[in-house]
């Protein structure tokens, strides 16, 4: 073999080694481009699983904001019924005394509206008593009523004739008064007549003895 045929071998030789390189360094970069592709949708993965974080981290914020001001808000409703029972407390142990006044008060009322309701319910009997005694009554008017109706009849008859009576007598009172008037009228006239004619005799008296008078001095 020459020379020529050496270096020709050798150039081949090199040329297959360098696309055996080529080759290997292609399939290389394929599979760094795979990789890559992956990464990169791994990566476009991450970023949607972390905005998604994010997302999730903004909302837990908000919550925790918010679940702070619940807190708050529940600290201050707890300080403010925490006031409101000390108040509360404090007029508890004012009122105490008064409580126990309107108990003794309660008690005492109690005891008074007990012995009212034994007197209602003596009350009632009583009524009841007494309703039946009037029922008893009424029938007992009712099965006789006839008779009162005629005694009511006979008793109204005798205070008519009573007040006829009366009226009789006080119209005879009447009649005999007039006529006693009447009569003492009469009498006064003829007492005035007899006056009168006593006084005209006695007057015609003194006038015959005036008379006769005159009569005896002249015969003399």
């Amino acid at each position: 073999m020459s020379g020529d045929d050496e270096g020709t071998v050798t150039d081949e030789v090199r040329l297959g080694q360098l696309e055996e390189s080529l080759i290997q360094e292609t399939q290389r970069l394929e599979r760094l481009y795979d990789a890559y592709e992956l990464q990169e949708k791994e990566i476009v993965q991450l970023k949607a699983e972390i905005e998604v974080l994010e997302k999730m981290q903004i909302d837990k914020e908000i919550e925790r904001e918010g679940m702070e001001q619940l807190l708050g808000e529940k600290d201050h409703r707890i300080r403010d019924l925490e006031l409101n029972l000390a108040k509360r407390s404090k007029q508890v142990e004012h009122l105490e005394p008064e409580l126990e006044t309107m108990e003794e008060k309660f008690s005492r009322e109690k005891d008074r509206l007990g012995k009212v309701f034994e007197i209602a319910e003596e009350l009632d009997n009583d009524l009841r008593l007494a309703v039946a005694e009037l029922k008893a009554r009424d029938d007992w008017y009712v099965g006789h009523m006839q008779i009162f109706e005629d005694l009511n009849k006979a008793i109204k008859t005798r205070y008519e004739m009573i007040e006829a009576a009366v009226e009789a007598e006080r119209k005879s009172q009447h009649m005999q008064r007039a006529i006693n008037e009447r009569l003492a009228e009469a009498m006064d006239a003829r007492a005035e007549e007899a006056a009168e004619v006593a006084a005209e005799d006695e007057a015609a008296a003194e006038v015959e003895a005036a008379v006769e008078v005159p009569e005896e001095d002249s015969e003399e």
